[in-house]
């Protein structure tokens, strides 16, 4: 299928293609082309975007040679560190960006090169990068939260982002750090474990599952294990111990941002009570809410499967299931509650109503209040983007983003490549792995065009290459083979729980490093 790309600018809109492109750029590229014939391409991060972007660009350009750089000695950024451990499938995306790395051409030489543990403004500068490449793209991701210090005492113990929480139980060598605050705070109960999620996205929803699923559910999983020795899923110190978790946003049902394969995913859990309340349903079908639904057959489904499991608030009753998820709608935090001073106790949430047009309503607080007891909290609000040195007077630190035209930050310059975007630091966290595909075309469209205007300029060789940089530096860096050999080391039966565990990560940047390093 043609992919069709749109080119927006202030004034004007007309269609383009990434197939027309490269035909032009192939074209142009016939009578002239840069000093040794090869496109140089460093892109930062290993991302679904990065790798989406070396993918098309590999393609696109003749004879290109790209390095893809990524802090972590391990690539695949949320594939890897994001993505729930019970969504196997959606991992499966990494056997498609392994090839990138391993595919080879008639010389038997790979054109796409993995340079992990580098860290871009520190081990090598930016500005370093452009004079070494003739393209550098900037595709790291979003590496921290959207601010939620609105909510007072955001400061207790037992408080974390759900970003925190997700790179914890997935294994990634930044969070270790969680895992005592988590394995206190569900410790602190005294015979039920409450916890309270802020936030109605999908990763919400994931944290709530993770919570809510035994220990057997999910030792198939690459979950890490201390995540499931701290979950403390049915050992006998926790059988008798009851967990209560809460997932709350300010707005209705109809205006949650999670899809329904997830909430369907929650309401068929076998271990776990889920609850909606009917009252809070009603109260957000205002007219507004009603045209809202009316033109999205998805809302339609997911407001059936709501209604179909609610019941009114006076009929939920005790289960003999340890577990229960209420999904819980109308609802703003404002603050929290501590007993000694330093630790979560509470959640105080504002009860709200919807006002404004359809598409434009708002949570508008009432003064009313309810009180969540809660051990731990996590806010899931979303993720936000952060300049790495070097690139701040191109960032827009309010939204998180670069500013850019389809990708472009910079053209190329007679001494500079280029410098693009891809991914959530061009558009925001939004969409799925596969909206990066469309992104990626977008961003290498605006490449080739770029590179077709400046194929000859005069752009001297480097007097160092990557590697001798980082060599004088002293940075351990973790080529495709020393990825792999970890990759061997976490799936080897004697780390692994079971067979059927995909694999045990090795959560040490140390670790790593070293059985990278291995003969």
């Amino acid at each position: 299928m043609r992919s069709h790309i749109t080119l927006r600018t202030r004034t004007h809109v007309w269609p383009r293609t990434l197939r027309a492109t490269v035909a032009s750029y192939r074209h142009a590229t016939t009578t002239s082309s840069n000093d040794n014939n090869t496109w140089k391409v460093a892109i930062v991060g290993s991302g679904p975007s990065g790798c989406y972007t070396a993918k098309y660009l590999n393609s696109a350009l003749d004879n290109p040679k790209i390095d893809v750089l990524d802090r972590l000695a391990t690539p695949y950024g949320l594939v890897r560190n994001g993505v729930a451990p019970d969504h196997p499938e959606v991992k499966n995306v990494e056997n498609d960006f392994d090839s990138l790395f391993e595919s080879k051409d008639d010389n038997n030489n790979s054109s796409i090169q993995f340079y992990g543990n580098v860290n871009v403004g520190e081990d090598v500068s930016l500005e370093d990068l452009r004079q070494l490449y003739d393209i550098v793209v900037l595709a790291y991701g979003c590496e921290t939260d959207k601010p939620f210090s609105f909510i007072s005492n955001s400061h207790l113990e037992g408080i974390l982002s759900a970003r925190e929480f997700v790179a914890w139980y997935n294994g990634h060598v930044d969070f270790e750090w969680v895992g005592p605050i988590v394995q206190d705070a569900l410790r602190r109960g005294d015979n039920t474990q409450n916890a309270v999620v802020i936030g109605h996205g999908n990763v919400a929803l994931d944290c709530a599952r993770i919570l809510a699923k035994t220990r057997r559910e999910l030792d198939e999983t690459d979950i890490t294990t201390y995540a499931l020795d701290t979950f403390q899923h049915d050992d006998e110190s926790s059988s008798q111990m009851k967990r209560t978790i809460s997932v709350v946003g300010r707005r209705g049902h109809i205006q949650a941002a999670f899809t329904i394969k997830e909430l369907r995913e929650l309401t068929k859990l076998p271990n776990a009570d889920f609850v909606v309340q009917k009252e809070e349903l009603d109260m957000g079908r205002t007219s507004a809410s009603e045209y809202e639904l009316e033109k999205a057959r998805p809302r339609q489904r997911m407001d059936k499967l709501l209604t179909d499991s609610a019941v009114s608030s006076w009929q939920i009753s005790k289960s003999d299931k340890r577990t229960q998820i209420a999904l819980r709608f109308l609802l703003n935090p404002v603050g929290f509650e501590s007993d000694d001073g330093s630790t979560l106790s509470r959640v105080i949430c504002e009860r709200t109503r919807l006002v404004g047009e359809a598409k434009r309503q708002t949570a508008e607080g009432t003064g009313e209040f309810e009180t969540l007891q809660a051990q731990l909290a996590l806010v899931s609000i979303g993720y936000k983007g952060v300049a790495i040195p070097g690139t701040k007077q191109w960032f827009d630190e309010e939204r998180g983003i670069f500013f850019n035209n389809h990708g472009l930050i910079e053209p190329s310059t007679p001494l500079l490549g280029g410098l693009y975007v891809a991914g959530w630091l061009k558009r925001g966290p939004t969409g799925i792995i596969g909206t990066n595909i469309a992104d990626a075309k977008d961003t290498v469209t605006s490449i080739l065009n770029d590179t077709k205007s400046s194929s000859s300029r005069p752009k001297p060789s480097p007097v160092q290459s990557l590697a001798q940089i980082l060599e004088e530096k002293g940075v351990a860096a973790v080529d495709w083979n020393g990825y792999r050999k970890i990759d061997a080391f976490e799936k080897s039966m004697d780390r692994k729980r079971n067979q059927q565990q995909p694999r045990e990560k090795a959560t040490s940047r140390q670790t790593q490093l070293e059985v990278a390093s291995r003969s």
